[in-house]
């Protein structure tokens, strides 16, 4: 059994008339009776009874687990450092592999991962953590090291994708929610054993006529609360990810106004369930225009409405934000991350990258497929790691984005 972590009770002492004392102490009163008294004892407070005690606040984390959370979370958004999302799952690996004539197996998955993986010492000087599906965090090196080690002999984090994919949800217009949260407990206990030191939980909100919905709003807000409170007795940072998807044509100003909405409801929910804010990430989507916009919208107008709607829903006690690309092309990811870093109003938090497409297009296009480009795969990749970074730090000028960089990537209602 659970303790009660939100029993609520009152020391009252009299400053008023001993019959009102009676009133509010005597327990030979109905259960009725009692719940008028509780009442009339909280709003006799401002009459001249004094509330000694209020709601009991619990401590769900030690000092300990606070400090290490708080160590992780800091560490993964050091500056001019992201993170390598390489959790795509096991069926979404068809969309990279297929193009280049590889079939979708293990072998050809553990390959890919390893060229990423293996990309030399410089990766560390650009990327701080790397977040893995299950299939990858177990998976091994030619030489029999296990992925999770050579990430850690560089020291670069290894983390997890927890969620179990999105699923529809009832009563709602094309809207869902994530699922994965029924043995989520077993499964973080066993991935912080095995080396994991944050993890990642995506759900995703959709702009249209009449979405997002409350309904949608609220349940999302309350699945990522709950994953981030369970990451957290495990030790592991939870990365947050609400993302508003980008399919549609609304404008710039729409996507920063639902984007704020979906922030509120997150926030409001991770408070409500006690999370460490302080041992915690955000990863949303930038705010945009929808893929299908007929417009234009310049770096600067998305780096204004990003850090307006951060500004406006994000508390600064969360230490960073990683930012996923959200099917750009790998360059207008930079830039806009450049932009956004560069944009003078008040940013208390560190803002960088969670790419998973957008730093690995150049590379999966150098590859190949062959056993001979893997080195120029391997240079292909960094440079977009040292761009990224570069970006971060708000110092990238261009020059990295000829080729496969270029290219678009979105993919229309994308699920990893």
């Amino acid at each position: 059994m659970q303790p009660n972590f939100f029993a609520t009770y009152y020391a009252i002492s009299s400053r008023g008339t001993s019959s009102n004392s009676k009133h509010l102490t005597d327990e030979s009163n109905s259960s009725a009776t009692n719940a008028t008294s509780d009442t009339a004892a909280v709003g006799a407070s401002a009459t001249g009874i004094m509330v000694e005690k209020m709601t009991s606040y619990s401590q769900f984390l030690t000092d300990a687990q606070k400090d290490e959370l708080r160590k992780i979370a800091n560490q993964i958004v050091t500056p001019g450092k992201g993170i390598l999302a390489a959790d795509e799952s096991t069926g979404s690996m068809d969309k990279k592999l297929k193009p280049i004539g590889l079939e979708n197996v293990e072998e050809n998955r553990r390959l890919y991962r390893q060229l990423l993986f293996t990309a030399g010492d410089e990766m560390s000087k650009y990327i701080s953590g790397v977040i893995m599906f299950h299939e990858t965090f177990y998976q091994k090196g030619d030489d029999g090291t296990p992925f999770v080690q050579i990430l850690q002999k560089k020291g670069i984090l290894p983390g997890i994708k927890v969620d179990k994919g999105v699923i529809p949800m009832a009563g709602t217009v094309g809207e869902g929610t994530t699922q994965g949260l029924d043995d989520l407990n077993s499964r973080c206990a066993q991935y912080k054993k095995d080396g994991a030191q944050f993890a990642k939980w995506r759900c995703v909100h959709k702009i249209g006529a009449t979405t997002p919905s409350h309904m949608a709003l609220v349940e999302i807000a309350e699945v990522l609360a709950r994953y981030a409170s369970i990451c957290q007795q495990h030790g592991l940072v939870p990365i947050v990810e609400p993302e508003t998807l980008p399919d549609g044509e609304h404008d710039v100003h729409r996507c920063q106004k639902v984007t704020e909405l979906v922030l509120s409801y997150t926030y409001k929910a991770l408070i409500d369930h006690h999370v460490y804010l302080e041992g915690t990430l955000l990863k949303p989507n930038m705010c945009m225009p929808g893929m299908q916009f007929k417009g234009q919208c310049s770096h600067e107008e998305i780096a204004r409405a990003t850090v307006t709607a951060l500004q406006r829903t994000v508390p600064v006690a969360v230490p960073g934000i990683v930012f996923l690309s959200g099917g750009q092309s790998e360059e207008d990811a930079t830039l806009n991350l450049n932009a956004i870093n560069q944009f003078p109003g008040k940013k208390p938090w560190a803002l960088t990258f969670s790419y998973g497409r957008a730093l690995q297009a150049s590379a999966l296009a150098a590859w190949g497929g062959k056993p001979e480009n893997i080195q120029a795969a391997k240079e292909a990749f960094l440079k977009r790691a040292q761009a990224n970074s570069l970006a971060q730090l708000g110092k990238y000028t261009g020059g990295a984005g000829s080729g496969a960089a270029g290219e678009n990537l979105y993919i229309a209602n994308h699920a990893y």
